[in-house]
């Protein structure tokens, strides 16, 4: 009977250490599934923060560019004559007629510490920025519009600013331990690639904006 019981008690003890094992296990996974999620919701949160900041450094940007004298050299300071005949006089809107306001091709340029607009625009935004930002991450264009201004009057394109940022690039080892959480070879990326950053507004007086 003694000798019954200490079997009995024997196969419990060896029952509840396959049971702990077990547990062990299903710890194991459930641990790396929550690390996985608590990780990628960590890291995509710091992405969408970024993304909304640089859109908001976009914008920014953008309104003191239609403000400010051109950050590209060869902008026109004023709306010269077009080709229409007979010469319209001095004060004409660009969009009375065709021709009315010279045709200006689009001028394009990357921000340069050298250029005051530039700089000055990339002194209230930077601090939006990654730290891994460089003012040549901005990119001006300045194209000719038959609606906006008139003819002698200051040249006034619309003025388009992008922000292109290096790709963002995740702190967390999200394809290991998606891999530790159960998936097979994980593909997952260690960055991500930006949205497009652009804003485009109508320049108000380029000739002038310096005092804006």
């Amino acid at each position: 009977m003694i000798r019954q019981l200490h079997i009995i008690r024997a196969r419990g003890r060896k029952f509840s250490r396959g049971q702990s094992g077990g547990v062990l296990v299903e710890f194991a996974i459930v641990v790396s599934v929550f690390l996985f999620l608590f990780a990628a919701l960590l890291d995509f949160g710091r992405l969408s923060y970024s993304s909304v900041t640089a859109q908001t450094a976009s914008q920014i940007a953008a309104r003191v560019a239609v403000v400010r004298a051109p950050a590209c050299v060869g902008v026109p300071d004023i709306h010269e004559r077009g080709g229409v005949t007979p010469a319209p006089r001095f004060g004409t809107s660009c969009s009375a007629t065709a021709g009315v306001c010279a045709s200006v091709a689009t001028i394009t340029c990357s921000g340069s510490a050298n250029n005051a607009t530039a700089s000055l625009i990339w002194s209230r935004i930077s601090a939006l920025l990654p730290a891994s930002a460089t003012i040549d991450m901005l990119q001006f264009s300045y194209s000719f519009d038959s609606n906006l201004g008139f003819l002698g009057g200051p040249y006034t394109p619309m003025v388009t600013v992008e922000l292109n940022l290096d790709d963002f690039q995740f702190v967390s080892p999200l394809a290991a331990l998606a891999n530790a959480a159960g998936a097979t070879n994980s593909g997952l990326p260690s960055s991500k690639s930006y949205s497009s950053f652009s804003v485009t507004l109508p320049a108000e007086d380029l000739a002038e904006g310096e005092a804006g």
